[in-house]
């Protein structure tokens, strides 16, 4: 996935439902372009440079500060198409007119650019207290990267003299309606392949959770194992036991008093699933009882979430990261495990579990299909 971007968007209405529209404009922008990090105030505004004759109403102006994986220009492609779809209707005319939505953006990281299609900063923006008085609510020290000045500056340097009104409503972030809140603990599970740990880490991030991964790449046994299972299957299962124990009793012990919760990329009963498949069924018996004797104690996930792939899309994945020790991962290896994993959650009685099938999705690239996951999760239609 290609690194996140800060985007600072003004957004404006003045004709119909003016709040409605800025809201289902906040709406579409977190469908599909990226997190919604804060929100201004909502400013009632005059709308300057209009015909003096003509009837038309106040504007209702904000900003919002986002997130985003998209290029400028892509971010600017799907703010237009959102307009379009909100009833906004551009002429060819070079005068101003009323407008259902009008989306810019105005900071784009600390870029300067100037293209065709997008020119970030906005080049109009420390000209207009409409702009300037919102992003003031939400970035004062953030720097024009041209004027060298802070938003707070250029906000008290301004020369628009307009009255600018703050309303009694706010924006909704839509990402507040997935209500992650009520979970203190959430397990990420899946196959070797599966997106567990890409999933944990988008979470972590979107709803300020704790992150906790496992630390299976530091196993000096695992390249060992798939070489020769039979002779170091024990010896890894033994090790990822005594990992898993320590990482998760200092995990779950350390309570992060700035984050809402804890996520993480795997649950202490995998170790009995891969166990069951890799060792033989002596080695098995021994292995449970250490187990059960280690783990009574440890809080289990109050949301258990497993991300079923079929074994084709999780050939694929395992490709694409490369890791050399996984690229001879037979297909009957991987069906074990799928199949050991739903036989466990079948019969699991006190875990609170959630299976998800995204063998035809692509939650790291497509954020349509990573809404749906959280919709899923959630048991929430957003």
């Amino acid at each position: 996935m290609n690194e996140s971007h800060k985007v600072y968007i003004a957004l404006g209405s003045n004709k119909g439902d003016r709040l409605k529209h800025l809201q289902d404009a906040v709406d579409l922008i977190f469908r599909r372009i990226g997190k919604i990090n804060s929100f201004s105030r909502v400013y009632n505004t005059p709308a300057l440079g209009f015909d003096e004759d003509a009837s038309t109403e106040d504007f209702y102006n904000g900003c919002i500060f986002i997130e985003t994986h998209f290029s400028a220009e892509e971010v600017m492609q799907q703010l237009l198409t959102i307009e379009t779809e909100l009833g906004r209707t551009r002429h060819s005319s070079t005068g101003y007119e009323s407008r259902t939505i009008d989306l810019d953006v105005i900071f784009y990281d600390d870029e300067v650019m100037d293209s065709e299609f997008i020119t970030t900063p906005h080049p109009q923006m420390h000209k207009r207290k409409f702009v300037l008085q919102p992003l003031h609510d939400i970035a004062p020290k953030v720097m024009h990267p041209k004027f060298e000045k802070s938003v707070l500056q250029l906000l008290e340097t301004c020369q628009d003299d307009s009255e600018i009104e703050p309303i009694n409503i706010w924006l909704k972030n839509p990402m507040k309606q997935f209500g992650f809140g009520s979970h203190n603990y959430i397990a990420i599970e899946g196959n070797i392949g599966a997106g567990k740990t890409s999933l944990a880490n988008q979470i972590s991030n979107d709803f300020n959770a704790k992150l906790i991964l496992e630390r299976f790449a530091d196993n000096p046994f695992l390249p060992k194992f798939y070489e020769e299972p039979q002779r170091y299957a024990f010896t890894l299962e033994m090790s990822f036991l005594a990992d898993r124990y320590q990482q998760i009793s200092d995990d779950l012990s350390q309570l992060d008093l700035f984050k809402d919760f804890m996520v993480s990329d795997y649950d202490i009963y995998k170790s009995l699933i891969f166990s069951k498949i890799t060792l033989p069924e002596d080695e098995f018996r021994l292995y449970r009882k250490l187990f059960y004797l280690m783990y009574k104690d440890i809080a289990k996930p109050d949301l258990y979430v497993y991300l079923y792939q079929n074994t084709e899309r999780l050939q694929a994945n395992i490709k694409k990261r490369g890791r050399d020790y996984e690229q001879n991962i037979e297909n009957d290896y991987l069906e074990k495990i799928n199949s050991g994993y739903l036989e466990f959650l079948k019969n699991q009685t006190e875990l609170n579990v959630k299976i998800i099938d995204i063998s035809d999705l692509d939650f790291v690239e497509n954020r349509e299909d990573y809404l749906w996951i959280l919709e899923e999760i959630s048991g929430k239609d957003v």
